[in-house]
């Protein structure tokens, strides 16, 4: 599949840029002011996996190669965003093509840094957030279903089907309600998927704040049955390249937020990552939970799909213990496996194809 894709979005001096610099150690312009960041950032950032480093020195790689995500930083966005208020639809075109949607909240107190809501309220930021995209997805909407509205007339069964979805999601965004979570039948599903409504993708909340500051805050979205990360993106960025041991030495968690947040991304959308280890490489490569092994073999060649034989299969940690395939095998760990079988997060996989 292709890489994960997060879009970071958030009002004016949130926190979106500080955060996206410490998440890809590159340098964007957080300066103190709204609409400093025009052009969308786009960074790749591996995402942090023991087993890839513990797999690697078992098998005496010559290379490791981690799972990446895509992390996009865009333009803060403020109320009439989708009537192109501030950057506005350029804002919003940029989020189109991810796969997920970070709400980056502020829920720090600073008076130095410029609140353009003149209070800290996240769950009111979040509302805003979340209208710009419903008012967005509307226009797309009101779009289509204006040049539908001739085609029915024809009496074709798709068009009358693609209209009726449609028509659904417009109720619901007309009623106020996000379209992601909704029931959808897979028809619906798959008609409503086409236009990438923004209001449709899996959302993640980030409040930007210490963990006394934003503790208030994680109660008001828990109560909403939305749970949310803590992210001082401040304490974070500073902490940028400190080893675990060294984290905490400073008080700070030994897990951090970033690391935390990259794995909250692969659970929202249903990812998992297997592993291939060998002499030239040790690499993660991710799927989707409940992928079957062919498709698996298809992420690595597509060939290796259309000419799946079987997998050898074995626990990563099952492969360290035994100290390597040869004696893995003679204890009879490793498991051969067939087109059915569905590949766990943390598997070791030798895929056997056709020529």
């Amino acid at each position: 599949m292709k890489t994960l894709s997060i879009g970071i979005v958030g009002l004016p001096n949130v926190g979106k840029s500080t955060l996206f610099s410490a998440l890809t150690q590159k340098q964007v312009d957080c300066a103190n002011y709204p609409f400093c960041t025009i052009d969308p950032n786009v960074g790749v950032v591996a995402v942090p996996d023991a087993r890839v480093d513990k797999l690697a020195e078992l098998t005496k790689s010559e290379r490791k190669i981690y799972a990446t995500v895509d992390f996009v930083d865009i333009a803060g966005l403020v109320k009439g965003a989708a009537k192109g208020e501030g950057l506005g639809n350029q804002f919003l075109t940029h989020i189109r093509e991810t796969d997920a949607i970070l709400y980056v909240l502020r829920a720090f107190k600073n008076p130095d840094i410029i609140n353009t809501e003149g209070s800290v309220n996240p769950w009111r930021d979040k509302e805003t957030l979340e209208t710009e995209l419903a008012l967005k997805d509307l226009e797309t909407l009101d779009k289509r279903l204006s040049g539908l509205e001739r085609e029915v007339r024809t009496g074709k069964k798709e068009v009358a089907t693609e209209f009726a979805a449609l028509t659904k999601a417009k109720k619901l965004l007309e009623e106020g309600k996000i379209l992601y979570g909704e029931p959808w039948s897979a028809a619906e599903a798959e008609i409503v998927g086409r236009y990438q409504l923004l209001s449709q993708k899996p959302r993640l909340f980030a409040l930007n704040a210490s963990a006394e500051e934003a503790a208030p805050w994680v109660e008001e979205f828990k109560k909403h049955g939305l749970p949310a990360l803590v992210l001082d993106v401040k304490a974070e960025s500073e902490a940028g390249g400190l080893t675990a041991d060294e984290r905490e030495e400073l008080g700070l968690a030994k897990e951090s937020g970033l690391d935390a947040l990259i794995k909250k991304s692969y659970e929202l959308l249903g990812l998992i990552i297997f592993l291939t280890t060998g002499p030239d490489e040790t690499r993660a490569w991710t799927i989707r939970n409940g992928s079957k092994a062919p498709q698996a073999a298809g992420v690595i060649h597509t060939d290796f799909e259309k000419k799946f034989i079987r997998a050898d299969v074995i626990e990563w940690n099952k492969l360290v213990e035994a100290g390597g395939f040869a004696k893995a095998r003679e204890k009879g760990w490793i498991r051969t496996e067939g087109k059915e079988y569905i590949v766990e997060d943390g598997d070791v996989l030798e895929i056997k194809h056709g020529a």
